[in-house]
């Protein structure tokens, strides 16, 4: 592989860190961030390493939201040991991100090859960040925002979760704007959308981002720049994580799909005039 650097990594840390949860495509954005940089983005090695830093703004997440996620897991346990416990929104809701997470497991490890291979393609990341606009508007517009994170129900997270696998097969829709546009479509309020985006993200991203730590090193990639990337994006989504959740309290999605509608068109300009190779 070409080798990421120190400077690259903090680059690479820094991006994944802003727009991993911002629904504006992480993957589209570190892509696009790779080719300015003369990285090879269909490198399995360089797939390998921004899977990897992932890990970094997942931890973020756990960081962030450690009381929910220990009131989360006490319920279960309860739950687990007590059949009287089980009634507990709680319990039944740690149960359904387990359930919602299964659909994109089996995705990503069956489409892994054409992941890692057609759809790197920054053509697809293009295409995707504008169609993805277009759903996040149309959602946006669709939903009551009547419902909040104690409405939530099994068929919500199944739902939600299913929808992660648009971004899984097609970099630059989002993985959060996917799983907050279906929320939204769902009647969920902005904020409940975006928290259950978050709580949803934490399996996947965890198992994706260990999953590939093995190619990462067996790839040859230098522990240092993988170490610095993961620190650099925890650091950067925690503030990402804290500013959003503010945000989405009293604004809509507006300002988002305007943003990926530019950085969609820009890119479309850029490849087409051959300054980013695809």
């Amino acid at each position: 592989m070409s080798d990421i650097n120190i400077g690259q990594a903090v680059v690479l840390g820094i991006v994944e860190g802003v727009t991993e949860f911002l629904p504006v495509s992480s993957t589209g954005h570190l892509k696009i961030t790779e080719g300015l940089m003369d990285i090879p983005v269909g490198d399995k090695a360089v797939v390998a390493f921004t899977a990897v830093i992932q890990v970094g703004a997942i931890a973020a997440v756990f960081v962030y939201f450690f009381r929910d996620i220990v009131r989360f897991l006490t319920a279960w346990g309860r739950g687990l040991a007590h059949r009287d416990q089980r009634d507990n929104h709680d319990y039944k809701f740690t149960w359904w991100v387990i359930w919602a997470t299964i659909p994109i497991v089996i995705v990503g490890l069956a489409a892994k090859p054409l992941i890692e291979g057609p759809l790197a393609s920054l053509w697809v990341v293009a295409g995707s960040l504008i169609v993805g606009s277009g759903v996040m508007w149309a959602a946006d517009q669709m939903g009551r925002h009547r419902r909040g994170e104690e409405d939530t129900t099994f068929k919500d997270a199944m739902l939600v979760g299913c929808s992660q696998i648009l971004a899984l097969l097609f970099p630059g829709f989002s993985r959060s704007g996917a799983t907050m546009s279906t929320g939204l479509i769902l009647d969920l309020n902005r904020v409940a959308a975006t928290r259950l985006s978050f709580f949803l993200g934490l399996p996947a991203l965890t198992g994706a981002g260990v999953y590939e730590l093995k190619d990462a090193v067996g790839a040859g990639a230098d522990l240092a720049p993988l170490i610095v990337g993961t620190v650099v994006s925890f650091v950067v989504a925690y503030a990402s994580i804290a500013w959003l959740l503010k945000f989405v309290a009293k604004h809509s999605f507006n300002a988002f799909v305007i943003y990926r509608l530019v950085i969609g068109v820009l890119l479309f300009g850029l490849l087409g005039a051959g300054v980013l190779n695809a």
